[in-house]
């Protein structure tokens, strides 16, 4: 039967901060989703890694970390194996003459004709999401990367940051594809953190364009929980997070707990509609044997 899970105070954010700005992640909820995390799991399954930050924090042993932008499984796939030449790079893209929007547009342009390199194109990256608007990741229908520039006075990026980065990597394996491929992989002793994009509080509201191609409609949703279902089968434990809709309470209806949480929303750009929403983690746990 499904419990409800009261909101509770759950300890401190942790320090270990992932090498991108990247809108939902689940920086703050880090002591909330570690707490699901049972005692002798040996390996963390991401199909949504996004920023890693859960990873980043996670103790545990091995990691398989998917997501279906390619630009981030190569950025990580870099800072695992040639995280000096990485920071070379960067070194030489964050400075003040590159903060413009002139300096901006070129370096965009240049990164939509996808002919660079893969050090360089993991640099661009990390350049364009440290210097484009509110931390966004977002492609056209060309697959081009279209956030504007953001106007920062200060942008940087942490060379410890991604030194800590490159020795949890060291222990990835990574993939980029759809969820299903890493979530068929589950075995007793994993743990599986889905963070999908998330279900529309409205008609108008929904932001999943994270990849080309990244629509993730309510179909893609329930193809979700049927791939938790069967994880869970396997001997896995997984937690999904969302926001709390009826909709999401509907398509959770058969987790073994739903916790349910204040989060303050940062997407929009207008401040003034920035608010509390509620969100949730719903948790999928094997049957005692």
């Amino acid at each position: 039967m499904l419990s409800e899970k009261k909101c509770t105070p759950v300890g401190p954010v942790p320090t270990q901060k992932p090498v991108l700005k990247w809108a939902g992640a689940k920086t703050k909820l880090i002591p909330r989703i570690l707490g699901l995390i049972p005692s002798g799991t040996t390996r963390l399954i991401e199909p949504f890694v996004g920023s890693a930050v859960v990873a980043l924090n996670a103790p545990v042993a091995r990691f398989l970390l998917s997501d279906l932008n390619p630009d981030l499984i190569n950025l990580y796939t870099i800072i695992r194996d040639e995280p000096q030449a990485l920071v070379r790079r960067l070194r030489l893209l964050f400075v003040p003459k590159n903060n413009t929007r002139e300096a901006f547009d070129k370096l965009r342009a240049g990164y939509n004709e996808r002919n660079l390199p893969p050090v360089e194109r993991a640099a661009v990256f990390v350049y364009l999401n440290r210097h484009a608007f509110n931390g966004l990741c977002r492609y056209n229908k060309s697959g081009g990367f279209n956030v504007p520039f953001g106007k920062i006075a200060n942008p940087q990026f942490s060379e410890e940051n991604i030194d800590y980065t490159t020795s949890v990597l060291q222990r990835a394996h990574l993939v980029c594809g759809d969820f299903d491929k890493p979530m068929a992989e589950a075995r007793k002793g994993d743990f599986i953190y889905c963070d999908p994009p998330y279900s529309p509080l409205s008609l108008t509201a929904s932001f999943t364009a994270y990849a080309t191609g990244g629509n993730f409609d309510h179909a893609k949703q329930l193809q979700l929980v049927a791939a938790a279902k069967k994880a869970v089968r396997a001997g896995a434990t997984v937690a999904i997070s969302n926001h709390d809709t009826a909709e999401t309470r509907e398509l959770y209806r058969d987790a073994t707990s739903i916790d349910s949480f204040p989060v303050r929303r940062s997407i929009s750009g207008n401040g003034s509609s920035r608010g509390m929403v509620l969100e949730l983690i719903a948790l999928y746990r094997p049957r005692a044997k």
